[in-house]
């Protein structure tokens, strides 16, 4: 009966612990769109800008400058933002793994459980 009394502690704890994840969840998954929106509103004012200043232009030399240097400020802004949205996804992945890990441990220290 022991064992039984063990087992629902465990299922409570990590109902528990699922609860309380859930909020940290929603945090890092927000933290994730507010990311997102705000990549594509410098994209698009990125674009835009681009799009006045070629508007101006008188001469294809200018035309090919302008777009070399909207490419590699588009490309760096990529490469930044790509590395900050997928840091924010490893935090996400690690913060919503770490609540279990006491649960799995305990779990595996349960009298008659076998750790592989």
């Amino acid at each position: 009966m022991d064992k039984v009394e063990e087992f629902q502690k465990y299922g409570k704890e990590q109902m528990e612990t699922a609860t309380a994840t859930a909020g940290e969840f929603a945090k890092g998954v927000q933290a994730i769109m507010t990311a997102y929106g705000d990549y594509a509103k410098k994209a698009m004012e990125n674009g835009n800008s681009f799009v006045e200043k070629l508007s101006g232009v008188k001469s294809f030399e200018k035309v090919v400058e302008l777009q070399t240097e909207y490419a590699k400020s588009s490309y760096e802004t990529f490469i930044a933002e790509s590395k900050k949205i997928s840091e924010l996804y490893v935090d996400l992945a690690k913060q919503s793994y770490k609540p279990f890990e006491g649960v799995m441990a305990k779990m595996g220290q349960m009298p008659g459980t076998t750790q592989h």
